[in-house]
C-alpha cells in the first residue's frame, strides 16, 4: 500500500499508472518497450507520456510556441465564455424591473436558458468534435457567439433576449467541455497541471471580471453597450481561434501510449479501422496556410449516436462519478451567487449601485489569479515528489492530495453566510469571504480536471461533456428557486447548508485516494468488456 494507495495488479498494465522519470525505467517493460526506445523530455529525466509518434503533425511534436499560442487562445476564448454568461447577473434585480418581468421568472429566462443550453451543447458539441476534430466547432461556435451577443444587445422583448442566451449557451460549450481534451491532446502528463489551471483561470477570471466591468458599463451606459463590447470580444476571439488553434485531434498508434491500458485484441481491431497510411510518421509537416482551413480532413468511423450515449456511460467510472459530484456542487455554487449578488447587495444594508454589485467581483478575480500561480506548481510539483517516493511510477491519485483546497472553499460559503446574517462590513464578505470560495475552488477544479484526464485521456472530451452536462442542468434547476430560497430561509441557513454539502463530497476524496487503483481497474474492465 504505498503512500496510502491500495494496489491492484490484475491488470498488466493500468490506466493512470506510468513511469514518470528516470527512476521508473526499470518498470517500463509493461508498456512493451524497451527502456532506450522511450522518449524523454529535453532534460532527459521525465518520459513523455503518452509517446509522441515521429510525425511532425503530431500535436505532441508541436513547437513550444505553438502550444503556447494554441493555450493563449484558450485562455483568452475561456475568459470571453466565462465573462458572457454572469454578464447581466450586477444588474438582475434592476434590469427585471425594467423589462416587467418577475424576478424568478427574468433570472430563468436570462441565465437558465443559457445554463440549460450549456448542458445541451456539451454533449452534441462533444460528439461533433470526436467525429470531425475539435477546430470547426471551436469556429462554428465562435461565430455563434458574436453572433447571439449582438443579437441580445438588440433584443426588443424578454423572449427575443432570453432566446439569444439560447444560443449563447449552446456556442459556450466547447470552451468548458472540450478545452480538457484538447489540453490533453497537445501536452504532455506532466506539462498539464498548469494548463489546466491557466484554463480554470479564463473561465473563473472571466466570471470575476466581467462583472465589475460590466456592472459599470450597465449602469453608466446600458446592458446593450455591454452585450455589444462582448460581441466585439468574440470577433477577437473567432480571428485568435483561427491563426492559432489548429486541430488537435490525431489518429495516433495505439502501441505509444503509456498510459493507455494494455491492448487487446477487440482494441486492436477498432484502432485497425483508422486509415493510417504506411508513411504516416514521416508526413511532411503541414503548412501554416494549410493549418489555416477551418476543416482538416479529420475524421472517426465510430457512430455518431454512439458517440453521443458513450459520455452517460462513462458515469459508470468511480473517477468520473465522483469528479462529477464535486464539480457539480462547487461550481455551481459560484453560478447560485452570482446570480443572488444583486438581490444581496441591492438592498438594505448594504444598498449598492449597480456598477458596485459588479465590482465586489474584483476579489474573486484576485483571489483566481493567486489560485492559477499556485495550482500548476503545486499539482504537477505533489505528483513529481510522490512519483519519485514511489520508485518513479506515477499514480493517477498523485493528483487529489490538493483537492483539500476545496475546504478553504466550504469555509468560505460557512463565512458568507454568518457575515451577511450578521451585517458586517462590507469588506467581510466581499473580500475575505468571495476570497476564500474562489481561492479554493481554483486549486480544488485544477486537481479535479487533471485527474480525470490523467485517468481517461482517451475518453476526456467525453467525460467533460457529461461532467458539464450534469453541473449546468444542476445549475439550470438553481435557477427555479434560488432567489426564493435566499429569500424564505435567509442568506445564512441558504449557505451553511451549502458549505456543509461542500464539505461531505470533499471528504469523498479519501476513499477516492485509497481506492482510486482499484476504480481505475474496474473502469478499464468494464470499458474492454
Amino acid at each position: 500500500m504505498p503512500l496510502g494507495i491500495i494496489q491492484d495488479n490484475s491488470l498488466e498494465h493500468i490506466p493512470g499508472t506510468s513511469p514518470l522519470n528516470e527512476l521508473g525505467t526499470q518498470d517500463v517493460e509493461v508498456t512493451g518497450m524497451e527502456p532506450s526506445a522511450l522518449k524523454y523530455d529535453r532534460t532527459g529525466q521525465v518520459i513523455l507520456v503518452p509517446q509522441p509518434s515521429d510525425s511532425p503533425n503530431d500535436p505532441l511534436n508541436w513547437p513550444r510556441w505553438k502550444k503556447e499560442m494554441f493555450t493563449a487562445a484558450i485562455a483568452f476564448g475561456c475568459g470571453a465564455v466565462g465573462a458572457v454568461g454572469p454578464l447581466p447577473t450586477p444588474a438582475i434585480a434592476p434590469l427585471a424591473e425594467q423589462w416587467g418581468v418577475p424576478l424568478q421568472r427574468f433570472t430563468l429566462g436570462c441565465q437558465g436558458s443559457c445554463i440549460a443550453s450549456i448542458a445541451v451543447g456539451s454533449l452534441l458539441c462533444n460528439t461533433l468534435a470526436v467525429k470531425i476534430g475539435k477546430r470547426p466547432i471551436y469556429i462554428a461556435t465562435s461565430i455563434g457567439l458574436m453572433v447571439s451577443c449582438f443579437w441580445a444587445a438588440e433584443a426588443r422583448s424578454f423572449g427575443s433576449l432570453a432566446a439569444a442566451r439560447a444560443v449563447q449557451g449552446f456556442c459556450m460549450a466547447p470552451m468548458e467541455a472540450l478545452v480538457p481534451a484538447s489540453i490533453g491532446d497537445i501536452w504532455f502528463l506532466h506539462e498539464r497541471g498548469f494548463r489546466n489551471a491557466v484554463f480554470n483561470l479564463g473561465v473563473l477570471g472571466g466570471i470575476n471580471l466581467a462583472s465589475p466591468i460590466a456592472g459599470a458599463v450597465i449602469q453608466y451606459g446600458s446592458f446593450r453597450i455591454a452585450f455589444h463590447a462582448m460581441g466585439a470580444a468574440f470577433a477577437v476571439q473567432l480571428l485568435l481561434t483561427v491563426l492559432f488553434m489548429p486541430e488537435s485531434a490525431y489518429h495516433r498508434r495505439v502501441p505509444t501510449n503509456l498510459n493507455t491500458a494494455v491492448i487487446d485484441e477487440k482494441i486492436h481491431a477498432e484502432h485497425n479501422e483508422v486509415e493510417l497510411s504506411p508513411s504516416a510518421e514521416q508526413d511532411a509537416a503541414k503548412s501554416f496556410v494549410r493549418e489555416l482551413l477551418p476543416y482538416d480532413g479529420y475524421w472517426d468511423k465510430t457512430s455518431f449516436w454512439r458517440t453521443l450515449i458513450l459520455p452517460f456511460t462513462l458515469l459508470s467510472s468511480p473517477m468520473v462519478s465522483w469528479a462529477t459530484l464535486l464539480f457539480t456542487t462547487c461550481i455551481s455554487w459560484l453560478v447560485l451567487i452570482s446570480i443572488t449578488l444583486s438581490q444581496i447587495f441591492s438592498a438594505p444594508p448594504y444598498s449598492f449601485s449597480v456598477a458596485s454589485v459588479g465590482a465586489s467581483n474584483v476579489s474573486s478575480f484576485v483571489a483566481t489569479l493567486i489560485g492559477t500561480a499556485v495550482a500548476g506548481p503545486t499539482i504537477d510539483g505533489v505528483a513529481r515528489l510522490m512519483s519519485r517516493k514511489n520508485g518513479g511510477i506515477f499514480e493517477a491519485e498523485f493528483r487529489l492530495p490538493v483537492m483539500i483546497a476545496y475546504l478553504i472553499t466550504a469555509a468560505g460559503f460557512f463565512a458568507w453566510g454568518e457575515s451577511l446574517h450578521s451585517e458586517d462590513p462590507w469588506p467581510v464578505p466581499i473580500i475575505v469571504c468571495m476570497g476564500l470560495i474562489n481561492l479554493g475552488v481554483q486549486l480544488g477544479t485544477s486537481s479535479v480536471v487533471t485527474y480525470v484526464t490523467d485517468c481517461h485521456r482517451e475518453e476526456s472530451a467525453e467525460a467533460f461533456a457529461v461532467m458539464n452536462f450534469v453541473k449546468n442542468m444542476f445549475a439550470f434547476g438553481l435557477t427555479f428557486y434560488c432567489n426564493d430560497w435566499i429569500a424564505v430561509q435567509g442568506v445564512r441557513n441558504c449557505f451553511f447548508v451549502i458549505g456543509g454539502i461542500t464539505v461531505a463530497v470533499t471528504l469523498l476524496t479519501v476513499p477516492m485516494y485509497v481506492y482510486g487503483k482499484k476504480a481505475r481497474v474496474f473502469a478499464c474492465r468494464m470499458k474492454n468488456t
